[in-house]
Order: structure tokens, then C-alpha cells, then sequence
């Protein structure tokens, strides 16, 4: 490994968008869905539906826990709805030998559902790859970025945030973890838009998973 990252001992990956490339657009179909269960339980025309999505998601995170706040939804109900989707879009990318390698603990840190994530990570190779996925249902709720989930999710697996480093997507999601001393590291594949002009939470930038385990792996300590 590079020499900065010679002290990591526990690798935290979120899932979607980065355990598998935003290209293959798994996400669309399911942020489709949510959209389409608003429309149906809320009584509302899809454009309305899709609005009222998104004002929830930049508000409380994600969708559902404006859904659970304003209207009392059923986590549960909610995302077997929206994560019943084909997954015949993902395909095994060989990172299983690559993540295998990294010294250390491995663990999934998603704001989707432990169900849905072995769903995934079964289709890309990586069932056995992980000690444990930490899901919406571990954070009570409180989803990324909201700085309780990285507390508890510390406490839960008793992870020094010091000897930890972050993968993720979403720029946003990387700011509350490096608050508490993890090294974090943005995958820059077209999911988010650039972090904005503060990049100063932001260790490593990559544009492909694969290619940076490479590097990493292979450069000596």
C-alpha cells in the first residue's frame, strides 16, 4: 500500500454507485420506484411525487426518512417496494481478491437495507467479502450524512475512526467522516456532481474502484 495508507485497519465501502459503477444505472430503476410509491400512497401525479422525492431527500438525507417524518411510513414496506428491482444490469468485476487483500476489516456502510445489499453484493461477487453490512435499519433512520449514523456505526463494530478509511460516491457522505478522522475517498463516476468548491474532506479522489485497489495494492508500504 502507499505509505499513507499503511495505517488503515478497517475499510469501509458504501454500496451503490460504488461497489459497482454508476454506469450500469441499477440506481435509476430504483429511484424510479420511489418516485412511483410516492405517487401511489401519497395520492400525488408522478412530476408532483418526484418533487416532493427529492425536497425529502435534500432535506432528511434520503427518501424515506422524510417519508417515516412526515407521513409515518413503514421503512420495511418502503424499501421492499423500491428495491425489487432486475439486478441483470450488475456483473462481477473481480474485486473480491482485490478487497480480500487489504489488511484489515471490511465492512458495507449503506443507506439501503441489509436484504437488498446481499442482493448485490451476491451479483458482483462479493457475498463473502464482508464482515458486515451496517444498513438504514442499523442508523434508527438517521441515514448518511447525518453524523449520528458514523457514531453508531463506529460503536457497533468498535472501529477506531483514526485507523478507518471511507469509499463513497457521494461527496457529501465523506464530510461528516472525515470530521472524525477517517481518510476518505470520493469515487468521481458521474453519481454526484463534484463536491463544490470545499474539497477539503476529500483525501483521495478516483474516477474507477478497481483501478485505485490496484495502485494501492501494489505500491510498497
Amino acid at each position: 500500500m502507499i505509505p499513507a495508507l499503511a495505517p488503515i485497519r478497517t475499510w469501509i465501502f458504501d454500496l451503490d454507485n460504488t461497489l459497482y459503477p454508476a454506469s450500469v444505472s441499477l440506481f435509476p430503476a430504483i429511484d424510479a420506484r420511489m418516485t412511483a410509491y410516492i405517487a401511489e400512497h401519497l395520492g400525488l401525479e408522478p412530476a408532483a411525487a418526484r418533487t416532493l422525492q427529492k425536497q425529502y431527500y435534500h432535506a432528511h438525507g434520503m427518501t424515506l426518512a422524510g417519508l417515516m417524518a412526515e407521513h409515518g411510513t413503514d421503512p420495511h414496506h418502503f424499501l421492499d417496494y423500491v428495491h425489487d428491482v432486475e439486478m441483470d444490469v450488475l456483473e462481477d468485476l473481480g474485486l473480491a481478491a482485490r478487497i480480500g487483500a487489504l489488511p484489515g476489516r471490511k465492512l458495507v456502510f449503506t443507506n439501503g437495507d441489509a436484504t437488498y445489499a446481499a442482493r448485490v453484493l451476491d451479483r458482483i461477487g462479493l457475498a463473502e467479502t464482508f464482515e458486515a453490512v451496517h444498513d438504514v435499519h442499523a442508523t434508527q433512520y438517521r441515514p448518511k450524512p447525518d453524523p449520528a449514523a458514523y457514531q453508531g456505526l463506529c460503536e457497533a463494530y468498535a472501529i477506531d475512526p483514526t485507523t478507518a478509511l471511507f469509499v463513497e460516491d457521494l461527496a457529501r457522505n465523506l464530510k461528516p467522516a472525515k470530521a472524525i478522522g477517517m481518510t476518505t475517498v470520493w469515487i468521481d463516476n458521474g453519481s454526484e456532481q463534484g463536491p463544490g468548491a470545499d474539497r477539503s474532506f476529500i483525501d483521495y479522489t478516483v474516477a474507477d474502484l478497481g483501478d485505485w485497489l490496484d495502485t494501492i495494492l501494489e505500491t510498497p508500504a
